[in-house]
C-alpha cells in the first residue's frame, strides 16, 4: 500500500462525512484492488449515506474478480449493514454467477434494510424463466413492515412482470390477514398504474382493506 493511500484509509474514519466522502472519491478514482477489504469494512459501519454509496462507486471501479468473492463472504457477515451494502453492490455488479447467494434467508431477513436489499438484488440477477418462483418467495414477505419495506417490496414484485406475478397476488388476497391483503391490492394496484408508485399507493389501500392501520 502507498503511503498516500494509506492516509486515504486512515480518512475513512474521520469524523467529518466530507472528509471521509473525498477520501473515497480519491480512492475509487484510483483503483487498488488491494484495498477492497479495507473498503468493504468501511461499509459495514459508515453511517451516511452519500458516503456509502460512495464506497460502492469505489468497490465497482475494482476488478469484479477480486470484489465478488469478498462481497458473497460479507452476506454472512453477523452485521446487517455489511450485508445489505453487499447486496446492494452485487445488484450493480450484475454477475450472473451471485445469483445462488441471494437465498431464501436473505430474502426473509430479520432486518428490513438486508431484506430489501436482497429483493432488490434478486430481481436484477434472477435468470430467465425463475421469475415466478422469486414471485412466490417474496409474496411470503406480503404485509411485512412499514410503508417504505412494503413499497419496496412492491416494487420489486411488479418489477417481475404481472405474467409473474398475478397469481400469487391473487393468492395473496384470499388470506385471513387485512395486511397481506392490503399490500397485495396495493401491489396490484402498481401492477396496472406504474404512475401510482409511492406511499400514497400503499397507504390508500392500506385504509381501505386494512382500518385503523
Amino acid at each position: 500500500m502507498t503511503s498516500k493511500n494509506a492516509q486515504l484509509i486512515a480518512a475513512l474514519i474521520d469524523g467529518n462525512e466530507s472528509v471521509r466522502l473525498r477520501a473515497t472519491l480519491s480512492l475509487g478514482s484510483n483503483p487498488d484492488p488491494d484495498l477492497v477489504g479495507a473498503l468493504l469494512e468501511r461499509c459495514a459501519v459508515e453511517q451516511d449515506f452519500y458516503v456509502r454509496d460512495m464506497l460502492t462507486w469505489a468497490l465497482l471501479r475494482c476488478p469484479s474478480d477480486i470484489t465478488v468473492p469478498k462481497l458473497l463472504a460479507e452476506l454472512q457477515s453477523g452485521l446487517a449493514q455489511a450485508k445489505s451494502q453487499a447486496l446492494h453492490t452485487l445488484s450493480k455488479i450484475k454477475n450472473a454467477s451471485t445469483w445462488s447467494a441471494i437465498t431464501p434467508s436473505l430474502l426473509r431477513d430479520a432486518d428490513d434494510e438486508v431484506a430489501k436489499s436482497a429483493w432488490r438484488a434478486a430481481v436484477i440477477l434472477v435468470p430467465e424463466g425463475e421469475e415466478m418462483a422469486l414471485a412466490e418467495a417474496l409474496a411470503t414477505q406480503l404485509g411485512r413492515g412499514g410503508r417504505e419495506t412494503q413499497l419496496s417490496l412492491s416494487r420489486s414484485l411488479v418489477a417481475l412482470g404481472e405474467e409473474a406475478v398475478t397469481a400469487v397476488l391473487q393468492k395473496a388476497t384470499e388470506t385471513k390477514d387485512p395486511n397481506i391483503i392490503a399490500h397485495a391490492r396495493a401491489t396490484e394496484r402498481l401492477l396496472s398504474e406504474p404512475e401510482s408508485g409511492s406511499e400514497f399507493a400503499v397507504g390508500q389501500v392500506k385504509r381501505i382493506f386494512a382500518p385503523g392501520q
